[in-house]
């Protein structure tokens, strides 16, 4: 029925209507189905009404396909063992039996005479002397600064991009995110808008714009066609009184486009086909114009008052307008950016062009998308892919790291590691590089453990005592090894001072002029 789902894969047997199949495709325009096309279970019918005959159930539908290529990918997943893990395998042995030796050895250099009996305090033995040194050691290279070097700053940096509305699904989410060096973007929905808007009018009638939009707007206020929906939204914003004029004798045309009367006046707005049939001639100039539309990606619609040419609408899905240079931004950042979509290859490369993509993969259902990252890693890139659909999310799985738009479908975000939560391509910027600072971090935490462990094991192990008569009691040794903690955590803490790249708040000026 119509505005109902299809609830199987099948094939048309009677009947015409548009279904829009977003869901599976990315695109938001619907498609034309007639008898003998195929439909996917789950998909939005239109106008129309269609018999289908189902052909496929279960866990054979298109969807369940998706799904188990989802379930699949995030299994394939195999964590990542942890350099503090690694450390610490070997760590404590070490220090154990650096602890022993240190204690066996100040033993037997007493018991051998081989340091003068005024380095042991009168309340000691030679035995109770070498015992602290051994403690000493044990304490001061406690592992908890090693331990602490990672846990606390993904922490911070989940934290700090939660509040520059990047949502980060944890440790291993970010610490891929700083390695990737290829971003395949969806196109619908990601770097376009994701909903069709009027861009152009070009006037052929004398008349004014009001009036023009005042009798398109009150045809297709009518029409449940997303491409009339937009036109009906720019007639809103350009009226000047509340209600439409009374539409009578509307008709709609599958494929083609819609006719009515309005204010005593034979209204049609459709394609060419629709202008053909009823015998409405162009000039050639307008058909130049409407070929220059389609090569820039948008769809031209046609508008004939009283079976004379009126106007023709440019209706298109246009491109965010931070697209081109957060792509322009990402090379910079040595990060090679492809575009992945649904769509046909002429729309896919005018975009492409638009943003400053070269290369562009077309006319992709689900599983080439994901059989195309997939190809991609085999390359030796790291791959970040960035969705909004159901159809993206075996893609956005199988990749490296999958950045979803806050905006998408739940099953987008479901499957991502990343989501973008204000729908802004340049918060993918902002993930890479507040990934890089925090993994930048934990090396840095890093290494002053080791090196704070490597510096202060030969102290507290009595190195310089027989020079110096510096001797390090377990007591201060707990408390240099609460202070290496207490080091890491406010190194990882200074992570909540960190600032976005500032050639994105340039790019938030130059929108802000744009407008």
């Amino acid at each position: 029925m119509p505005g109902g789902r299809v609830c199987m894969d099948g094939v048309v047997v009677f009947g015409e209507s548009y279904v829009d199949e977003s869901m599976i495709t990315g695109e938001p325009k619907p498609v034309v189905k007639g008898v003998g096309d195929g439909v996917i279970g789950g998909t939005m019918n239109g106008c129309g009404v269609l018999h289908v005959k189902v052909v496929r159930v279960g866990e054979d539908t298109a969807l369940m396909k998706i799904v188990r290529l989802v379930e699949a990918a995030q299994m394939a997943r195999a964590p990542v063992q942890k350099f503090a893990d690694r450390i610490s395998k070997y760590f404590v042995p070490t220090v154990a039996s650096i602890s022993f030796l240190t204690t066996l050895a100040w033993y037997l250099a007493g018991r051998l005479g081989l340091y003068s009996r005024k380095w042991i305090p009168s309340y000691m033995d030679s035995f109770e002397f070498a015992l602290q040194f051994g403690i000493s050691v044990v304490v001061i290279a406690c592992p908890c600064a090693l331990g602490l070097a990672t846990p606390t700053a993904v922490m911070v940096g989940t934290g700090v991009g939660a509040s520059q509305g990047v949502l980060i699904k944890g440790g291993l989410a970010l610490e891929s995110t700083h390695k990737v060096n290829c971003i395949v973007f969806d196109k619908t929905g990601t770097l376009t808008c994701g909903k069709p808007t009027v861009v152009r009018t070009k006037l052929v009638k004398d008349m004014a714009l009001e009036d023009f939009y005042e009798l398109v707007g009150a045809v297709e206020g009518n029409s449940e066609h997303p491409l009339g929906k937009a036109i009906t939204d720019h007639a809103e914003g350009l009226r000047r009184e509340q209600g439409w004029q009374e539409v009578t004798d509307f008709i709609s045309v599958t494929g083609q486009g819609v006719k009515a009367i309005v204010n005593d006046k034979q209204i049609i707005v459709g394609n060419e086909m629709m202008m053909s049939g009823s015998n409405i001639r162009f000039p050639t100039s307008i058909l130049s114009y409407m070929t220059e539309a389609q090569k820039m990606g948008h769809t031209a619609i046609l508008v004939s008052i009283d079976s004379e040419l009126a106007g023709v609408i440019s209706v298109s899905d246009p491109v965010k307008p931070e697209a081109h240079d957060v792509i322009a931004l990402l090379d910079k950042m040595n990060i090679k950016s492809l575009m992945i979509t649904g769509d046909n290859h002429e729309t896919a490369k005018t975009i492409a062009r638009e943003v400053g993509i070269d290369h562009v993969v077309a006319e992709a259902s689900p599983e080439k998308k994901a059989d195309k990252i997939k190809e991609l890693q085999k390359c030796g890139l790291r791959i970040g892919m960035i969705g909004d659909g159901i159809n993206d999310s075996p893609a956005l799985a199988v990749a490296d790291v999958g950045m979803a738009i806050g905006a998408g479908t739940d099953i987008a975000i479901e499957a991502a590691d990343i989501v973008l939560m204000r729908s802004n391509l340049e918060d993918v910027v902002t993930a890479i590089d507040l990934s890089r600072k925090t993994f930048n971090r934990i090396r840095l935490n890093y290494m002053w453990a080791l090196l704070y462990n490597v510096m202060s094991i030969p102290i507290a192990a009595g190195a310089l005592f027989p020079l110096t008569g510096f001797r390090l009691p377990p007591w201060v040794a707990g408390i240099a090894m609460a202070a290496s903690s207490v080091s890491v955590v406010c190194s990882s803490l200074s992570l909540k001072y960190y600032k976005r790249p500032r050639e994105l708040n340039f790019l938030q000026m130059h929108g802000v002029k744009a407008q």
